[in-house]
């Protein structure tokens, strides 16, 4: 794997780095239906997080890029490096489908299916794609609270264009960032590559007795080229590649007793190799658009603890995680307008395809500690068939209506799922209203069917867990101050239920689980001046487990950001951001790092700044400046947010 990063480094110029892609593009959303789809008409809770904000909010992982975004809850076990999960509107964590340019890309060797959010960075990213709610029928298992798509970068514009980042900073950190995008004729392409690495602090909290100051570090090295060839108009073909290595240093948490004994012998190493190609082509003069994609993802993680004499739970372990995963995909859309020719109807299209993915899973941990070794191990294999449907349109330019069917086969199961959505626009309020039903599903995990240890037999029988869920909500934009867009604001309700959960009461996971939640988003974006933008978003989240009428683990019922942006001179521009997260449930553990049971966790605020100053016409200077208040917010009890971190450095675009 390090020589596969260090070919594709070496590739690139020495000075380039990528294009960020031009602010002029249309706003759309393609992963909410597929269909290029303005984002005011989509009916679910969308939110896009293009690379110019990326580069102005100072982003540079996953983390800190879905942090402010209404709805979506990040919580992660320490710095760069650490288990990463999201809860979309309050559903599990693996209810988040999470996609590479429409590829999913969740872990088949996570116990429970889910995407660690932790280790990926942003450099390769053109724009992440966040849509919430119920979204099965759409691109199949896993999206029962919602959908990230990671775009990546593309040569969108002629002739050769380079980037060049490089940036150092506190704690320690170094980041060096090349990519070169460009169209050639019939040819696009966009290389891209990354190293950094970042000393970065101890994630045992301070308030804990065992808290030693041990740094867990952080590095990572990440290639993607990604090349496209139009031999005829409307016809491409594709070629992406992308590889990661992520090293890094984490902590556990103990039992009660032992405590967790805070040694720097602890650290793991996530790889990913993710190939691509695809064909698509425009027939019929673009009244019928067809595609054809088939892709690889191979992840690897290796965990280890190494016996430390000093460690009074005499810990050892060596973890490793092995997922490979198939996707072909044939999807299919024609553009009806050009075939019905119907005055009061437009911007309608039908959309129709096949998808079949094949996972397996080998597993192999092997652990000891005082109360004697242990053991654990998966090796098996899935596959899902599915088809989809789906019709768009929109009548009388007032009311655009979606819905979409899939039918999947993966095992022994064969859910049907549906999607049905209307946006009204009501130009003289100035206002759109939006209203979705949907259905999703999740099947068990490889773990969950097969897996094996001393404490643990899989369930091979276990039921796929079903959700149904609905919302409701507008959106404004109004004028003012001389501006067509200076204020934009947004409810929506949610409402959703989920059955069938799987939980392991004893040794074998059984279905007996249900949930409900429901809330509201709000989001408020005011532009007073040409100078001046504020945005703030607010979610209310009620997330009850409907058995036990308890509130789930690490979904806070209240969340909010605040982000504003000043542009004093030409050229500057000061971003702050506040995130808060309130309180909510979580496994407590006391001071002396006794775990303590079920209770609730403090809340917290982190505050983050952003600066960038266009020195010249091609050259940017930056400083980012992450938890500046020194917040020791603890995102997952056990575990405390990072201190403060600063980088400054320098883009040169040619």
């Amino acid at each position: 794997m390090r020589h596969i990063v260090a070919l594709l480094i070496a590739i690139l110029p020495a000075v380039a780095l990528a294009d960020e892609p031009p602010s002029s593009l249309p706003d759309v959303v393609v992963t909410a239906t597929r269909l290029p789809t303005p984002e005011a008409d989509v009916p679910a809770g969308v939110t896009v997080v293009t690379r110019a904000e990326i580069q102005q909010r100072g982003y540079n992982t996953l983390v800190d890029a879905l942090s402010a975004v209404p709805g979506v809850r990040v919580s992660q076990a320490g710095g760069p490096g650490g288990q990463a999960s999201v809860f979309i509107r309050g559903t599990n964590s693996n209810h988040v489908l999470v996609l590479r340019d429409g590829m999913p890309i969740n872990d088949a060797s996570d116990p429970t299916g889910a995407f660690d959010f932790g280790k990926d960075t942003l450099s390769d990213i053109a724009r992440i794609e966040v849509i919430r709610g119920p979204m099965a029928a759409l691109y199949g298992s896993g999206a029962i609270g919602g959908v990230i798509n990671l775009i990546s970068l593309r040569g969108t514009e002629p002739g050769p264009h380079f980037t060049a980042d490089l940036a150092g900073g506190y704690p320690a950190t170094v980041r060096a960032a090349a990519t070169a995008t460009g169209l050639q004729g019939p040819f696009d392409y966009a290389l891209s590559a990354e190293s950094q690495s970042q000393r970065g602090y101890d994630t045992i909290p301070q308030r804990m007795d065992n808290y030693t100051g041990t740094p867990q570090g952080y590095r990572d090295r990440v290639g993607m080229v990604n090349l496209g060839y139009t031999p005829i108009e409307g016809t491409r073909l594709s070629l992406l590649f992308r590889a990661r290595q992520a090293i890094f240093g984490f902590d556990t948490l103990g039992l009660s007793p032992p405590p967790t004994f805070d040694t720097a012998n602890s650290s793991g190493s996530a790889d990913s190799l993710l190939a691509r190609v695809g064909v698509t082509s425009a027939l019929f003069n673009g009244v019928y658009e067809t595609s054809l994609f088939l892709g690889h993802l191979q992840e690897d993680r290796h965990f280890t603890e190494l016996f430390d004499p000093r460690d009074p739970n005499q810990a050892s372990s060596d973890d490793r995680y092995h997922a490979y995963r198939t996707d072909l995909q044939w999807n299919n859309t024609v553009h009806l307008d050009d075939l019905l020719h119907a005055p009061a109807l437009s911007a309608s299209a039908l959309t129709f395809g096949f998808e079949r993915t094949e996972d397996r899973a080998k597993v192999r941990l092997n652990e000891a500690n005082l109360f004697g070794p242990f053991n654990e191990n998966v090796d098996a294999t899935a596959t899902d068939n599915a088809i989809y449907a789906g019709l768009q349109g929109t009548l009388w330019d007032k009311l655009t209506v979606t819905g979409q069917v899939r039918q999947d086969w993966v095992l022994n199961d064969a859910p049907t799922t549906w999607r049905l959505g209307a946006v009204f626009d009501v130009p003289r309020l100035a206002t759109r209203f939006k209203a979705a039903y949907g259905t999703a599903f999740r099947p068990p995990s490889l773990f969950d069917r097969f897996g094996v240890s001393q404490f643990f037999v899989g369930n091979p029988n276990l039921l796929p867990e079903s959700a149904q869920g609905w919302e409701v909500g507008f959106a404004t934009t109004l004028p003012g101050a001389g501006r067509p867009d200076m204020f934009f604001g947004g409810i929506t309700y949610f409402n959703e239920q989920i059955r069938d959960l799987i939980t392991t009461p004893i040794m074998t996971p059984i279905n007996i689980g249900s949930a409900h939640i429901q809330g509201v988003e709000a989001e408020v974006t005011v532009h007073p001046a040409n100078w001046l933008s504020i945005q703030a978003t607010y979610t209310f989240t009620d997330a009850q487990d409907a058995d036990q009428g308890t509130r789930l683990l690490r979904r806070p019922q209240n969340a909010a950001s605040l982000d504003v942006t000043v542009t004093p001179l030409t050229g500057l521009k000061i971003v702050g951001e506040l995130v808060y997260t309130g309180a909510f449930h979580d496994i407590l553990y006391d001071n002396s790092d006794s775990l303590v049971g079920v209770g609730t966790s403090q809340h917290g605020t982190i505050a983050n700044v952003s600066i960038t100053y266009d020195v010249a016409p091609h050259v940017q200077l930056y400083v980012d400046a992450r938890n500046v208040l020194y917040s020791r917010f603890e995102p997952v009890n056990g575990f405390q947010t990072p201190g403060p971190t600063v980088l400054a450095g320098m883009r040169v675009r040619l």
